[in-house]
């Protein structure tokens, strides 16, 4: 017989503490739809965007009661470099990065990772995008190396310039292995005369404004669909990744991409590049099989409620397809693959 208190309520109740933590969640989710927000068309993507000054970096610690012996401490974050050592130290239980490559330098130890991290993917979720390098075409430039044969004082658009950048942002790290393969730095642009002109985001207005009047001749970035568009209209074409940039790249651990007329209906040919596809999610090896497996479960009972890059609605077959869209080049998590197989999302 139910005490008679509990009739006057239906459904279900969490303890006093759950109910704030959860209450917590529900509003920091919610404040990204408050009157904080603003919107804007984004014409290339053909949709609305939001932007908010709340911020994208997340840290997030759940810990159990103290002396709980059955307590599960959870910790969530998002960012690059210093997210995935964070998981790997033990700090985070869970790291959400762009792009997939980032796990597989860190699983393999390559680029900013000086050793092998014991890390697995739990998701990829899919986010198409590939690396970009375009020049104007009156430039006469047609390939990375010829830049630096000619010295060209390129004006270039691009994220973040600085050298901190380059450990921190995996946009930055990117473009700066890629021009170092290919024989200069960004610094050396400068020395020849040119100009670097840093913006916050692939879609910055700033950019736009640059490609169509002139005072930017170059532009090094991803998102690409954000802002080709517009160079292509404004009479750029891309430089191909090949030869010794690729090799370098992909020892790395990058995959090697193409733009196709497909994607990208405004180049004159196909030309090779690199993938900076996939939102990985990362945890340590040693995460808990049943942890990783109820995490799994969550993203499919809220599937319709997280967020996805590809404007659709959340597929979790794609979450380990390894597809075009959400690759990735390190195991899943045991907990997570039997998730996907029992659920018969892996075959």
């Amino acid at each position: 017989m139910p005490h008679p208190e509990a009739r006057a309520t239906t459904g279900k109740r969490y303890n006093a503490g759950i109910q704030r933590a959860r209450g917590l969640l529900e509003i920091a989710s919610g404040m990204f739809d408050s009157s904080l927000a603003t919107e804007s068309w984004k014409a290339a993507e053909g949709v609305l965007q939001t932007d908010t000054p709340i911020g994208n970096a997340l840290k997030l610690t759940l810990t159990p009661k103290p002396n709980d012996p059955k307590g599960i401490r959870l910790g969530f974050t998002t960012g690059g470099f210093a997210a995935i050592s964070g998981v790997a130290e033990g700090e985070f239980s869970l790291a959400w990065v762009n792009p997939s490559v980032l796990l597989t330098m860190a699983y393999r130890g390559r680029g900013m990772f000086a050793k092998k991290l014991p890390l697995r993917a739990l998701a990829v979720f899919p986010s198409y995008d590939v690396m970009g390098f375009s020049v104007r075409e009156s430039t006469g430039i047609t390939s990375l190396e010829q830049i630096k044969k000619d010295r060209y004082p390129l004006k270039v658009s691009i994220r973040r310039a600085d050298k901190a950048a380059r450990k921190e942002d995996s946009t930055a790290f990117t473009v700066a292995e890629v021009l170092r393969a290919a024989g200069f730095t960004l610094e050396d642009i400068r020395r020849w005369g040119g100009e670097i002109h840093p913006t916050m985001r692939p879609t910055d207005p700033a950019r736009r404004q640059g490609i169509e009047n002139g005072t930017v001749d170059a532009v090094f970035d991803e998102g690409i669909k954000s802002w080709s568009g517009t160079a292509l209209e404004n009479g750029f074409r891309f430089l191909p990744i090949e030869g010794k940039v690729l090799k370098h790249m992909a020892a790395l651990g990058y995959r090697a991409a193409r733009m196709t007329k497909a994607e990208f209906p405004g180049i004159k040919e196909e030309l090779p590049t690199l993938d900076f596809s996939g939102w990985p999610m990362i945890v340590r090896a040693d995460l808990r099989d049943d942890v990783a497996h109820a995490i799994c479960e969550t993203m499919e009972r809220r599937r319709d409620l997280i967020p996805t890059d590809n404007y659709k609605p959340l597929d979790l077959a794609q979450l380990c397809a390894d597809d075009e869209e959400a690759p990735y080049d390190v195991p899943l998590h045991r907990g997570a693959e039997r998730f996907y197989r029992e659920k018969g999302y892996l075959k």
